[in-house]
């Protein structure tokens, strides 16, 4: 099975000498998952039946090979998408119009050579376009760097996450850092403030995630169990830094406890933080999908404007030099301000 380009945006498109023809690269976080599904999800406007359709006809290529609609797609793999009328008249005057429209932006830098870039993302900025948002981070970098040759996400971080983020400058890059996060030798470390005391035993969260739409279609994650077909394995590694009493953070106004944690994922699932924290028992502060929302409203009076998750700490082999790097973003004042955790760091 091939596994070239491999990217780690919800979907790379390749250039295709005919533009009626896509290419789309599985990321690290859609291996896995049911092939039918990764369409749903990145055909947004195509009907389903239209979409089931082509995959039974042959039309829908895997890797240069026909498809079942159940099979799991891998990170790598490249899939080949006909022409879909209603995407292509829909999408192109828009997409030409945002891309103008999409401003310059540099974003503070922690580490570049010229094989990657690693910055410091701030809360509330997507990494990439869709969902409803016309563009994001990489948009902005390509912009604001109009002469590199490429610029690539290699993973991504939720748009309330801030922290460390890592694009690719080369092709070649993207690829062998690809690999290390499909191998699992990419560690990657954030710091969560959770609500209530969590317990010193609880140190490895390995329970599997199943991904589903709202009505809306908008993406929610749920805790599973094995015998799940559609269950994905995920494992949080939890380490308590230290509690905090946040004074008047209970609708009574009585003082509550909270933990801040530094939580590293062994698996790159969609929220799987957010998740695996709230289904302990012990929510993220300020998280508006899993969170305790009475206990969130009672944070913003102390100041908590927003989910707090952030990339804290990166590691990695450098794919050119073959050296060790180790990436640290500082907690970012926003969070500092109305929760003393840097005694804890």
């Amino acid at each position: 099975m091939s596994h070239t380009h491999p990217s780690t945006q919800v979907a790379t498109i390749i250039n295709n000498p005919s533009p009626a023809v896509r290419l789309l690269v599985v990321d690290a976080e859609s291996d896995g998952q049911r092939l039918d599904n990764y369409l749903l999800r990145e055909l947004k406007g195509a009907p389903k039946s239209l979409i089931y359709r082509l995959i039974r006809s042959g039309e829908v290529r895997r890797n240069k090979g026909r498809v079942q609609a159940d099979s799991r797609v891998v990170a790598g793999d490249v899939l080949r998408i006909p022409p879909l009328r209603l995407a292509a008249s829909a999408q192109s005057a828009p997409d030409q119009a945002g891309m103008a429209a999409v401003p310059a932006r540099e974003f503070p830098v922690l580490y570049e050579d010229d094989a990657l870039l690693a910055i410091d993302k701030p809360a509330g900025v997507a990494v990439h376009g869709g969902s409803g948002v016309s563009f994001g981070v990489i948009e902005q970098l390509r912009r604001a760097r109009p002469q590199a040759p490429l610029l690539e996400l290699v993973h991504r971080l939720d748009r309330e996450t801030s922290g460390v983020l890592l694009v690719a400058k080369k092709r070649s890059v993207l690829r062998l850092l690809q690999e290390q996060l499909r191998q699992r030798s990419m560690g990657k470390s954030y710091l969560a403030l959770v609500k209530g005391q969590w317990p010193a035993r609880l140190k490895v969260l390995d329970w599997p995630l199943h991904k589903y739409l709202l009505p809306d279609g908008e993406r929610r994650v749920r805790v599973t169990d094995a015998h799940d077909p559609q269950g994905m394995r995920a494992i949080s590694l939890v380490q308590v830094l230290g509690q905090l009493t946040l004074a008047g953070a209970s609708e009574s106004g009585a003082a509550q406890v909270a933990t801040l944690l530094a939580v590293t994922i062994k698996t790159g699932r969609t929220h799987q933080i957010r998740v695996h924290l709230a289904h302990a028992g012990h929510p993220i502060a300020g998280d508006d999908k899993y969170g305790d929302f009475d206990w969130n409203r009672d944070l913003q009076k102390l100041g908590g404007k927003r989910m707090f998750l952030h990339a804290w700490q990166l590691r990695f082999t450098h794919p050119v030099l073959g050296q060790e790097v180790q990436l640290q973003a500082p907690l970012p004042p926003d969070l500092l301000h109305w929760a003393d955790c840097q005694r804890f760091l």
